[in-house]
Protein backbone atom coordinates (compact mmCIF):
# COMPACT_ATOMS: atom_id res chain seq x y z
CA UNK A 1 0.00 0.00 0.00
CA UNK A 2 1.50 3.29 -0.96
CA UNK A 3 1.23 6.16 1.67
CA UNK A 4 0.65 9.42 0.25
CA UNK A 5 1.48 12.61 2.10
CA UNK A 6 -0.27 16.33 0.93
CA UNK A 7 1.93 19.14 -0.24
CA UNK A 8 1.24 22.66 -1.28
CA UNK A 9 3.68 24.09 -4.46
CA UNK A 10 5.61 26.93 -3.28
CA UNK A 11 7.53 28.48 -6.12
CA UNK A 12 5.54 31.10 -6.98
CA UNK A 13 7.40 31.12 -10.95
CA UNK A 14 4.89 28.15 -11.69
CA UNK A 15 1.98 28.02 -12.64
CA UNK A 16 0.60 25.65 -10.83
CA UNK A 17 1.68 27.83 -7.69
CA UNK A 18 -0.56 27.45 -4.34
CA UNK A 19 -2.13 23.83 -5.67
CA UNK A 20 -1.78 20.60 -3.76
CA UNK A 21 -0.19 17.47 -4.72
CA UNK A 22 -0.02 13.70 -3.54
CA UNK A 23 3.83 12.16 -2.91
CA UNK A 24 4.48 8.82 -1.73
CA UNK A 25 6.02 8.93 1.59
CA UNK A 26 8.38 5.77 1.52
CA UNK A 27 9.78 3.83 3.85
CA UNK A 28 13.50 2.79 4.46
CA UNK A 29 15.03 1.35 1.79
CA UNK A 30 15.57 -2.09 1.85
CA UNK A 31 19.22 -3.17 0.93
CA UNK A 32 20.54 -6.20 -0.72
CA UNK A 33 20.46 -8.65 2.74
CA UNK A 34 16.80 -7.36 3.25
CA UNK A 35 15.70 -8.15 -0.43
CA UNK A 36 17.82 -11.76 -0.06
CA UNK A 37 15.98 -12.54 2.81
CA UNK A 38 12.16 -11.38 1.13
CA UNK A 39 12.96 -13.32 -1.83
CA UNK A 40 13.68 -16.48 0.18
CA UNK A 41 10.78 -15.61 2.67
CA UNK A 42 8.53 -16.29 -0.73
CA UNK A 43 9.58 -20.13 -1.56
CA UNK A 44 12.75 -19.32 -2.96
CA UNK A 45 14.63 -23.34 -2.91
CA UNK A 46 18.05 -21.37 -3.34
CA UNK A 47 19.27 -20.37 0.53
CA UNK A 48 19.42 -16.65 1.62
CA UNK A 49 23.52 -16.47 0.68
CA UNK A 50 22.78 -17.64 -2.81
CA UNK A 51 20.67 -15.10 -3.25
CA UNK A 52 22.47 -12.65 -1.92
CA UNK A 53 25.78 -13.78 -3.74
CA UNK A 54 23.42 -13.23 -7.17
CA UNK A 55 22.03 -9.85 -6.24
CA UNK A 56 25.61 -8.47 -5.19
CA UNK A 57 26.93 -10.04 -8.63
CA UNK A 58 23.87 -8.76 -10.63
CA UNK A 59 24.43 -5.28 -9.09
CA UNK A 60 28.42 -5.28 -10.00
CA UNK A 61 27.65 -6.85 -13.51
CA UNK A 62 24.71 -4.12 -14.41
CA UNK A 63 27.34 -1.72 -13.60
CA UNK A 64 30.14 -2.73 -15.49
CA UNK A 65 27.95 -3.17 -18.66
CA UNK A 66 26.44 -0.38 -18.92
CA UNK A 67 29.64 1.73 -18.24
CA UNK A 68 30.44 -0.43 -21.33
CA UNK A 69 27.68 1.04 -23.33
CA UNK A 70 25.54 -2.03 -22.67
CA UNK A 71 22.29 -1.87 -21.20
CA UNK A 72 20.79 -4.50 -19.71
CA UNK A 73 17.00 -5.25 -19.71
CA UNK A 74 15.52 -7.04 -16.38
CA UNK A 75 12.00 -8.03 -17.82
CA UNK A 76 9.55 -6.92 -15.89
CA UNK A 77 11.36 -4.51 -13.87
CA UNK A 78 13.57 -1.90 -15.77
CA UNK A 79 16.46 -1.45 -18.15
CA UNK A 80 19.32 -0.02 -16.81
CA UNK A 81 21.67 2.12 -19.24
CA UNK A 82 24.31 4.86 -18.73
CA UNK A 83 23.83 8.50 -20.05
CA UNK A 84 25.80 11.54 -19.66
CA UNK A 85 25.62 15.10 -18.38
CA UNK A 86 27.10 17.47 -21.21
CA UNK A 87 27.51 21.29 -21.30
CA UNK A 88 28.00 22.44 -24.91
CA UNK A 89 30.75 23.70 -26.87
CA UNK A 90 30.48 26.26 -29.28
CA UNK A 91 32.36 23.80 -32.21
CA UNK A 92 32.72 19.90 -32.79
CA UNK A 93 36.63 20.85 -32.57
CA UNK A 94 35.97 22.86 -29.09
CA UNK A 95 34.18 19.65 -27.94
CA UNK A 96 36.51 17.99 -24.86
CA UNK A 97 35.67 14.73 -23.24
CA UNK A 98 37.12 15.95 -20.28
CA UNK A 99 35.80 19.55 -20.28
CA UNK A 100 32.36 18.90 -21.49
CA UNK A 101 31.22 15.67 -20.16
CA UNK A 102 30.30 17.02 -16.42
CA UNK A 103 28.38 13.62 -15.20
CA UNK A 104 27.90 9.81 -15.83
CA UNK A 105 24.31 8.49 -14.73
CA UNK A 106 22.66 5.29 -14.37
CA UNK A 107 19.14 5.45 -15.55
CA UNK A 108 16.46 3.35 -14.83
CA UNK A 109 13.89 2.97 -17.55
CA UNK A 110 10.32 0.72 -16.41
CA UNK A 111 9.44 -2.56 -18.13
CA UNK A 112 6.66 -5.03 -18.87
CA UNK A 113 4.98 -5.47 -15.06
CA UNK A 114 7.07 -2.20 -13.76
CA UNK A 115 5.49 0.63 -16.53
CA UNK A 116 3.29 3.61 -15.23
CA UNK A 117 -0.06 1.41 -16.51
CA UNK A 118 0.77 -1.58 -14.92
CA UNK A 119 1.74 -0.01 -11.78
CA UNK A 120 -1.23 2.25 -11.04
CA UNK A 121 -3.63 -0.34 -12.30
CA UNK A 122 -1.72 -2.77 -9.12
CA UNK A 123 -0.88 -0.03 -6.82
CA UNK A 124 -3.35 0.58 -3.85
CA UNK A 125 -3.31 4.08 -1.75
CA UNK A 126 -3.75 5.41 1.67
CA UNK A 127 -3.33 8.78 3.19
CA UNK A 128 -0.65 9.19 5.77
CA UNK A 129 -1.88 9.64 9.06
CA UNK A 130 -1.13 13.68 8.89
CA UNK A 131 -2.25 13.86 5.60
CA UNK A 132 -5.80 12.54 6.92
CA UNK A 133 -5.71 14.74 9.70
CA UNK A 134 -5.23 17.53 6.84
CA UNK A 135 -8.30 16.08 5.01
CA UNK A 136 -10.49 16.35 8.24
CA UNK A 137 -9.40 19.99 8.72
CA UNK A 138 -7.51 18.99 12.11
CA UNK A 139 -3.90 20.34 10.24
CA UNK A 140 -2.77 22.70 7.87
CA UNK A 141 -0.05 22.81 5.52
CA UNK A 142 3.40 24.74 6.93
CA UNK A 143 6.04 26.92 4.94
CA UNK A 144 8.38 23.97 4.89
CA UNK A 145 8.41 21.18 2.51
CA UNK A 146 6.41 18.16 3.89
CA UNK A 147 5.81 19.64 7.67
CA UNK A 148 2.26 20.26 8.87
CA UNK A 149 1.30 22.41 11.35
CA UNK A 150 -1.75 21.51 14.10
CA UNK A 151 -4.53 23.29 13.83
CA UNK A 152 -5.21 24.86 17.15
CA UNK A 153 -8.33 24.37 19.16
CA UNK A 154 -10.62 27.14 19.82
Amino acid sequence: MLRIDLYKNKNQESRQYGKVYGRVNNLEPVGIAELSQHIHAHGSPFTVDTIYGVLIAASRCIRELALGGQPVKIDNLAIFKASVISTPAVSVEKFDLQQNIKKTKLLCQATGDCVPKQLTASSSLMYTSLAQKLKNGEATLSNEKGKYLETQEP
